[in-house]
């Protein structure tokens, strides 16, 4: 099946975190439908760059303000309804989760509160972007929506983790007891253009460390898989749920799983590097396996990826190299 579209020409959108990895391509792919759109963001990890191609589009505003707070009606770009709020505001890196926890904390709670009152107020769809981290270290593997995961709750993670699980319960409290027309996608690792190269994460680290003829440095034996997924099947599952009237929580990324050493190893070779691969100390928490069960995003969105692993990271092996 195919999700017929609901959001586009003459329909109002918000995305907080707008101008961060995976917002900034949403908010171009909503425009793409002929959307009117919004993207707010404190650029605590979003940057002004990902977004200042659309600089001349009459169709976006850019407002910098923290979702945390509540947002300020007198603004022009706030004082009318939106037709859909889509919370995607929250670092996600695990650089971030040691230097930024409070503020991961905050807008995984005190902001998706503020936002599910707007959408409330005024009648919109709210699409709050949740992770695969909610399964935690799986015990069950591929991963699917039923699965109540293995977090630990005070772990050096948990800032992340119990964020987004606060999150969910936050946005289906919503839905049972205010009516709230919600979706929730929980997103796996996910990679493309506009990545911060520091951020931490695998994929740009090793980039850059390739590109560098660095010692690539992988956690533990690099046995711990993750399944990648490029940044433009993910927003087509994204806003495959968004025009859905389904609920959720719906997995959202692809099938490629690959342990961390093959990852580092198909970098070295796409880059034509020199580097050699290096094993470091493993970071507490760090899952052991990642692959999501994608047969409820396949049976109610018709959601099929469809941009292979080499394809996808030259593309961003491109995007870095631009970059330098």
């Amino acid at each position: 099946m195919t999700v017929a579209q609901r959001y586009g020409e003459g329909h109002r959108i918000m995305v907080t975190g707008g101008a961060g990895f995976v917002g900034s391509h949403l908010v171009d792919a909503l425009l793409a439908r002929g959307a009117t759109v919004v993207a707010v963001d404190n650029f605590i990890t979003g940057a002004k760059d990902n977004v200042a191609h659309l600089a001349d589009q009459p169709r976006f505003t850019l407002v910098e303000a923290d979702v945390c707070e509540p947002l300020p009606r007198d603004l022009d770009a706030l004082r009318d309804r939106f037709d859909a709020i889509m919370h995607f505001a929250s670092p996600a890196s695990p650089t971030d989760f040691g230097l930024l926890p409070v503020e991961i904390l905050r807008v995984g709670s005190v902001a998706t509160l503020n936002l599910l009152e707007r959408a409330v107020a005024d009648g919109a769809r709210f699409l709050m972007a949740s992770t695969s981290e909610a399964y935690g270290d799986p015990r069950v593997h591929p991963q699917p929506e039923t699965y109540w995961g293995n977090v630990n709750p005070i772990g050096l993670r948990s800032v992340y983790d119990e964020s987004k699980r606060f999150s969910e319960a936050a946005t289906m409290a919503y839905h049972r007891y205010r009516d709230a027309d919600v979706g929730i996608v929980r997103i796996f690792n996910t990679y493309g253009s506009r990545m911060r190269a520091d951020d931490g994460r695998a994929i740009p680290t090793f980039i850059r460390q390739a590109m560098r003829g660095e010692p690539i440095t992988v956690h533990g034996t690099g046995a711990q898989t993750r399944s990648i997924c490029y940044v433009s099947d993910l927003v087509d599952g994204i806003l495959a749920l968004l025009d859905s009237y389904e609920v959720g929580p719906v997995n959202c990324g692809t099938e490629h799983e690959l342990t961390m050493r093959e990852l580092a190893e198909t970098i070295v070779r796409l880059t034509g590097s020199t580097s050699q691969v290096v094993y470091t100390e493993r970071g507490a928490d760090d899952p052991e396996m990642r692959r999501p069960d994608l047969t409820r995003a396949r049976t109610l969105l018709g959601y099929e990826p469809a941009v292979s692993v080499e394809d996808g990271l030259r593309r961003t092996i491109a995007y870095f190299a631009s970059r330098v």
